[in-house]
Order: structure tokens, then sequence, then C-alpha cells
């Protein structure tokens, strides 16, 4: 999306701090590493017990949202997973001694374990503590700056975001080209997405399953020989839950949808042409819908007035990087808004007499469900007339999450809260008063100063009782748990950092929706008339639908029939050639695309260049009375391996140009690691962090031929 800042946004880089970050040692190690650092005075409380103490509550004791519908709580999650994800070390055991982290209670790099409680934890039964892996760092930060050199405070240690900070529908099209391979229908001239080939919804596409067998749950007895896989989607979380699957099946119908449609307007796209304009499509509609339904919803009136405020276009001195404080912290305030049961409703948006409600815990990566079990439309229905759970200060989180969450890396049970906790200051995020300044906002010095900002006195008291000083308080837990602004669902902290890092997504995208030339006013038009509730319409067996899908309402009467809801009109798209003009109908270009569009009333072209392709020549030609008024522009292949300031391969490996692309090389025995870029060992000698490629040159202490796998598994 930028020409001047490449690399601002793009997947695989640093998150952005807005901050300095806090580590212990002032270079990488975590907030609460050593259990004998104090932090004005005391030691940082154990995130287990805050967790117990003040975020978890039953179950049975959560109120319900009187104002908006389930669906608001699961797509905050769903575009959390289009913006940001934070990989863990790739390795699962530690540098120094190789000791599983599953079965160590130490704190040995990468292992970072959260400890038990000392009476009565139902999760460590057994055992001292609970796995956490930390977040991989960016190479060469941290203490890997040792072998390069800069070992230093200005140097700490980074962590990556593995997608494209844009919101971009990544988790409809993925962040790769080799897994948007995966995802297109080559054979289709109509530019679609691939399908179920296996299962069908009532005619309509459930999305592919991966490739090999997958970890996802089973249906208790089912025959091994008809197992249900973990679905195939932009996004490699979408299996998690039912509700976020549901999402994601939308969008895949909703592309291949329009891809039909376009096709059908304008026979003489290439496949390609159609892909990349139903992508388009729904890449904007992603952006209209959480800028214009939701985000205002979450910050309130005012605080979106104040930090996102009306588009002014598009601002190349804006970084659109998703920041560290804002992936880590802010946006998970959704986690507080899970309701502990989901819901599948019948055709009168009634409890359904066959599917009854399942418990988080029966839901986690379990995709047969879906298959199996009625399908899409009875969880939509639920996720639209039932509330999301209310973020309350003394129930911030239902016990399904705390107590029962399932990973796939974990052969046990775990703990959200505490995993969110430790994974701030895994990361090295400041204290909370420290972000309040950030905002300008009042640092709290006392319990009666918390008291203002945390209006339940019970609550503001038992953090100050762990926590012993404002500074300590860990910024998720202090921005969770301070008041709602009005008519919002975060408080004045959360709504600064949500807000500012939502105005830096759109005002430094090249590519927002509202930019001009990216749509003509015609299309910009009929963009606007879509919503979330259409694509409901459009793509399941709904036949009413609030208008406002984040409202819940009672059925019917505050049901809409399908029919009133306003729908895009395509033909806006339709190409349309003027006989008597000099310029006809273009040639292809080799390794690219273009599309028709119309400015001042004359016919233009934008051009486009396919991945790993960069444009030569014009964007935009126009037809003027003398013809075009530039030759058409040509794509020239990228030799992403000349990159020598962000080279595409680790130093471990070769890269190799091929055309549009490239390759990470291994010579045996190593082999490309999870991220396709890293050499890793591949089993066959003992472990890479023993086996050297050397780097040569004396480094710190006089140590040499160190390893490079070492180093990028940190």
């Amino acid at each position: 999306s930028r020409r001047d800042h490449p690399r601002w946004g793009a997947a695989n880089t640093a998150l952005a701090r807005w901050l300095p970050p806090a580590y212990e040692d002032g270079i990488s190690q975590p907030r609460g590493w050593s259990h004998d650092f104090l932090y004005n005075g005391f030691p940082l409380p154990p995130v287990r017990e805050v967790t117990r103490q003040v975020i978890q509550v039953s179950n049975e004791a959560v109120t319900e949202d009187d104002q908006y519908s389930d669906l608001l709580m699961v797509w905050g999650q769903y575009i959390d997973h289009d913006i940001a994800f934070t990989p863990q070390s790739t390795s699962k055991a530690a540098f120094w001694g190789g000791i599983d982290c599953q079965l160590t209670c130490e704190n040995q790099n990468p292992c970072f374990p959260i400890q038990q409680l000392p009476f009565n934890d139902s999760l460590t039964a057994g055992t001292d503590c609970l796995p956490f892996y930390r977040s991989s760092a960016v190479c060469g930060t941290g203490h890997q700056g040792a072998f390069f050199g800069n070992l230093s405070e200005s140097n700490p240690r980074q962590q990556m975001n593995g997608l494209t900070s844009f919101l971009d529908a990544s988790t409809v099209y993925g962040s790769s080209p080799a897994l948007e391979k995966q995802l297109r229908n080559w054979t289709s001239e109509e530019g679609l997405l691939r399908v179920n080939r296996r299962y069908q919804n009532e005619g309509r596409a459930y999305l592919p399953f991966v490739a090999r067998r997958s970890p996802c749950a089973q249906e208790p007895g089912a025959d091994g020989a008809e197992r249900i896989e973990c679905f195939l989607a932009g996004d490699g979380r979408a299996s998690e839950a039912l509700s976020l699957t549901a999402v994601h099946t939308l969008w895949l119908r909703e592309h291949n949808r329009l891809a039909v449609a376009l096709k059908a307007l304008n026979p003489h796209w290439s496949a390609d042409t159609v892909y990349q304009e139903a992508r388009k499509i729904v890449g904007a509609l992603h952006q209209i819908i959480t800028m214009r339904d939701y985000i205002p919803k979450i910050l309130g009136p005012e605080a979106f007035q104040e930090y996102v405020g009306l588009y002014e276009g598009y601002d190349a001195t804006v970084d659109p990087t998703v920041s560290n404080v804002f992936s880590t912290a802010a946006f998970r305030f959704g986690h507080a808004t899970v309701h502990p049961l989901v819901r599948r409703l019948d055709d009168g948006f009634q409890e359904h007499p066959d599917l009854p409600r399942l418990h988080l815990h029966d839901v986690f990566f379990s995709p047969w469900r879906l298959i199996r079990e009625g399908g899409l439309d009875p969880l939509v229905r639920g996720l639209l007339a039932r509330p999301a759970k209310l973020q309350v200060q003394h129930q911030l989180m239902n016990e399904g999450l705390t107590e029962k969450l399932f990973v796939l890396s974990n052969s046990g049970t775990l703990d959200l809260a505490s995993l969110n906790l430790q994974r701030g200051r895994d990361h090295g995020l400041p204290g909370y008063n420290e972000w309040r300044e950030f905002c300008s906002l009042p640092r709290l010095e006392t319990q009666a100063d918390l008291n203002t900002a945390i209006n339940n006195r019970s609550v503001a008291e038992k953090i100050m009782n762990l926590y012993k000083h404002p500074d300590n308080i860990d910024v998720w837990l202090g921005g969770l748990a301070e008041n709602f602004l009005p008519r919002a669902r975060t408080g004045p902290l959360f709504a600064c950092i949500i807000g500012k890092q939502m105005k830096a997504l759109r005002d430094g995208d090249r590519f927002w929706w509202e930019n001009r030339h990216i749509f003509t006013e015609a299309q910009r038009r009929e963009l606007e008339k879509h919503s979330l509730s259409r694509i409901i319409c459009d793509n399941t067996g709904l036949t009413r639908v609030p208008i406002d899908a984040f409202q819940v309402g009672q059925f019917p009467q505050d049901f809409e029939p399908c029919e009133n809801i306003p729908h895009i009109n395509l033909e806006a798209w339709r190409e349309t050639f003027h006989q008597d003009d000099k310029c006809g109908f273009p040639d292809k270009v080799e390794n690219g695309d273009f599309v028709h569009c119309e400015e001042a009333g004359k016919r233009a072209l934008v051009y486009s260049c396919h991945h790993g392709y960069e444009l030569q020549g014009q964007e935009q030609i126009t037809c003027t009375d003398k013809g075009w008024d530039f030759p058409p522009p040509v794509c020239k292949d990228i030799n992403e391996c000349k990159d020598l300031m962000d080279p595409p391969c680790h130093l471990s490996a070769e890269c190799k140009n091929i055309k549009g692309s490239f390759q990470c090389l291994c010579t045996d025995p190593y082999m490309l690691g999870e991220d396709e870029r890293t050499c890793v060992d591949s089993g066959r000698l003992p472990k890479a962090s023993f086996v050297s490629i050397t780097l040569g040159g004396v480094l710190i202490g006089g140590l040499a031929a160190l390893t490079w796998l070492v180093i990028c598994r940190w």
C-alpha cells in the first residue's frame, strides 16, 4: 500500500511502539520475570491471582447487554484477526538446556510460565504452573542484538505482526501469496474462491478443509473415515469458535456471489480481473462496516469524533502499522464481552428444539458442529437476536474463558485473562499510568484517584490491594475496568488507543475505499448502501434481519424483511464503451490487470500488477479526443532477493528469485520453518541450538561460531 515506506503495515514486520517498552533489564526480560524485582517497592502480583480475584465471574452471574447483539462481539474478534497476529516462539523448549516449556515452571526463554495459586486452583491440579510461550522477537532485537553488535537499551526486544496491518479482508484472502494460492479456485473463469467439495449447507457453500489431518475436535463416536478437519480461510484461527467460523463463511459466500455477478456484467473480464474487483469490494465493505457501524459503538460518539473524526483523504505521512499496545491490550477489551453460551435459534428465532445451547468450551475448534448440527442459519439467528455479554466492572470475563479455554498447542485448558496479562508483560508494555499520560489523561496516584476511574469501589480496592501502587497496574486490566464513556463500550484509555489506531489504519491506507481513484463516485454511493445485514440476507436462508446487525432486538417487531434492506447495485461496475472514442479496447497487460473507471466524464484505466511485480509507467491513463494520454504501463518482476535492507529470507536461508515471487532454500539437513523464510533443524541432527550455521566474527565476551538458528527462534 505504501510506495515511499513499503514496510509500513506490511506482514511480518514489527508492531509499532507508541511508548518505549518497560523490560526489567531494559532490553528483553518481561515485567515479572524476576520474582524479587520490585516495582515501586512491590513485586507484581501473579496474573492468575489477578484473574481469580478481580476478573473472573461465573457463567450464571453475567449481565447481558441491553443494546448490542452477540454479533458485535464476534465482529470485533473477526476484525482483530484481519489486522493482527503475533506469532509465538517457534521453539517449544528452553534454548539453554532444552527442557520442554510444558514441563518447566522456571523462566527460561522462550518459557515464561504462569504460576499457580497456592491453594484451590482448578487449572493447575498436579502442576505448579500453566505453560506460556513468549512471542517471537523481531530478528536482531533484544538479546539477539548481541549477535549483531547491538545489545543495548536502544535496541529492545520487539514483537512482530504476522499479518498486514491494513483493514484489507486478509481474513478472506490471506496475508501471503502462498495462502492466497490455496484459497483461490484456479479453474473458475469467474474469479471464485475455493469452497468445500464434500459438504454444502442447503445449496450454499462451506469453507474448504485444510489439506492435511488437523487437530480440530471430532464428533464423539464418529467414524474416523468421515473426519471434519479444520476449515481453511484467510486467517488460521477461523475454526477457533463456531461464531467466528460463521462470519468467515459469510464472506466466502459474499465474494463468490459478487464475482459471479461481476462476470455476468462484464463477460470480457478475465478471471483475475473479476477476482481482484470482487476482492476490492469485499475489502471496502470490511472497512465500511468496521468504521461506520462498529467502532462508533465501541468508542461512543464523542470519543469517535475526538480520535477518529471525518475522513479527509490519504495522508502519506501517517504510519498505519498496528501498535503493540493496541494489539496486546486495548483491542482485547472484547474478551470481556464474550457470552458464555452459544445460542442457536429456529426459524421463529426461538430456542431450537434440536440444537440446544452450547457452552463455550464445547465449541472451541469444533467445525463438525457447523456441518452436522444445523448449518449456518441457526447460529446467525442466535448472533442477531441474542445479546452480547455486558462488560461490567465486577463481571469482566466469564469462567468459560478463564477456566476452560482450549487451545490446540496445549494439552490442557488455559485461562485467557491470565494469558492476556502475561502477554502484556512479555511484550514489555508500560503500566496503566504511563498509557493514561500518553492519552493526556490524569495519572492516578492514590486509592481515591483510582476510585474516580473505576467507580465500583470494591473492584478498585481489590486492584490496589493486589498491585499496591497505581503505576504497577497492567494496562490491559486498568483499561478494561475503567468506567464507560457515554454511549460507549470502553473507558477513556482504550477509547484513546483504539481511536488513534483506527484513524491511522484509515488515513495511512492508500487504498482506503473513500480515497479518490479507488472507486468511482457512483460506486462509492453504492458501497455505502451495503451492510452486514444485507450480506446475511444474500448469503443465508434468513428472510428477516435487523436493519443494524449489531443492535439487539426482538423478533419479529425489530426485524425487517430482506427486501427492505438496501443493497449494492453492481451496475456501477458495468464497463461501457463509447463507439466514437478514439481509444478502443486496450490490450491485456502481462502480469497485471486494469479496471475501467470514469473521471470528469472521461474513460480511464487504472492499472495494477500481480503480487511480485511492480508497475513501470503511468498507473492511470485517460481517454482523450486524440487517444490514450499515455502508453499502457508494464509490470516488471521484482527481484526481492536484492532487497538488502529488508531481505525476504532469513540469513540462514538462500534467496532465489522466481517470476512473481521468491524462494527461500535450505541446505540439507535443514528445512524451512513455519514462516517459510527461516531454516530450522529437520530433526536428522542434534538440536539446531547446538549445531552451527557459523556466524563468524568475535562477539560479546569472545563468543563466536554461534548459530543463526538460535537467533531467530528466541
